[in-house]
């Protein structure tokens, strides 16, 4: 796909500096630019880069001052970063409508029906009266069990399982891997010392805009629903636990897990590899930062919680300076009562 410089900065609401004829039709790095392609400034660390690229535009803030002559094509726009992120964002969208069409083999069941544009990879399977929206892209190794719900420009990458009555919205990605609706971890303890498996009826929902990586678990509601909300934002390797809804825009980062029926707010960070127990209510905008482990639910918004159990950030790293002062602490209190063993009495304390 070929554009000229012209055409993207009418697409990212920018001016151009430079020739506007110039055509681009690669993306790449600022450091790694090359004639034809594309590249962004917007931490100044890079700048250095911006006076030696090879790449034939350049997408810049609008206040921006090159320090010395640029070869490169300027577009300015009022953020470089998110322009770039929209260009990327179009770039993989016009690249995938590419794909279309049903390869062989592959499955549908009885009722099933999807939308235009659809693309079925290899050894694909839908299960029975499954909708699907248009312009969606169901890559090879895929399952969909029955009675599943998915919406328009949804992209399942290879190996993804579905299982039966899942609710996906419109725009959602699911990396390699994922696995949506799978069981909850219910057990109940017997008198024998056994555990009795607890069915798991309910399903699991997706809301707009969900993208979840590789890997990564969402187990279904023993009953009722899992609820992810619109814009979650899910890395690989995560652990979902049944009944937990997870609140819109919230962000979590790899290796963490959200224990059963816990609740999180909107606009969360949940760095990687935290932990969170059952049954808790998380607020909006809480930030828990990298290896917390969460034991108690939260009442105040916006708070950034640290350390195992968790607690607020900077009495945590108070904390946490005395604590790996405690050897020197020990050592002088042992001193101390050495000391104190070694006084000799007096006339007045005999």
């Amino acid at each position: 796909m070929v554009f000229t410089i012209e055409e993207i900065a009418r697409l990212l609401n920018g001016t151009v500096e430079g020739d506007k004829q110039i055509k681009v039709d690669r993306i790449a790095k600022i450091e790694e630019g090359f004639p034809g392609s594309i590249s962004f400034l917007s931490n100044p660390k890079y700048e250095n880069y911006l006076y030696t690229t090879e790449a034939s535009a350049v997408i810049v803030n609008d206040n921006f001052e090159p320090k010395k002559p640029v070869k490169a094509a300027l577009i300015r726009v009022n953020d470089a970063y998110t322009a770039f992120t929209t260009l990327l964002e179009q770039y993989q969208r016009m690249s995938g409508m590419l794909i279309q069409g049903i390869e062989e083999p592959s499955f549908m069941g009885d009722g099933s029906k999807h939308g235009e544009g659809v693309y079925r990879g290899a050894f694909s399977y839908i299960g029975k009266k499954v909708s699907i929206g248009k312009h969606v892209k169901i890559y090879p190794q895929v399952y969909i069990g029955d009675n599943v719900s998915i919406g328009d420009h949804c992209v399942l990458f290879p190996g993804v399982k579905i299982y039966k009555n899942t609710v996906i919205g419109n725009h959602c990605t699911l990396h390699a891997g994922v696995v949506v609706g799978s069981d909850g971890f219910g057990f109940a303890p017997q008198p024998d010392g056994s555990y009795k498996k607890i069915p798991q009826l309910g399903n699991v929902i997706l809301e707009n805009h969900v993208e979840i990586g590789a890997n990564t678990v969402v187990d279904c509601a023993t009953m009722g629903s899992t609820i992810i909300r619109e814009g979650v934002k899910l890395d690989n390797l995560i652990q979902i636990a049944h009944n937990v809804e997870i609140g819109k825009n919230t962000v979590m980062a790899g290796q963490s897990g959200i224990s059963g029926s816990s609740k999180i707010g909107e606009n969360c960070i949940i760095a990687g590899q935290v932990g969170i127990a059952g049954h808790l209510h998380i607020p909006n905008k809480t930030t828990i930062l990298a290896q917390s482990g969460l034991t108690k639910s939260l009442e105040e918004e916006g708070l950034q919680l640290f350390g195992s159990p968790a607690f607020e950030r900077k009495p945590y790293i108070r904390s946490y300076t005395v604590f790996r002062r405690l050897p020197e602490l020990l050592e002088r209190i042992e001193e101390l009562e050495e000391k104190v063993l070694n006084l000799k009495p007096t006339e007045s304390n005999p």
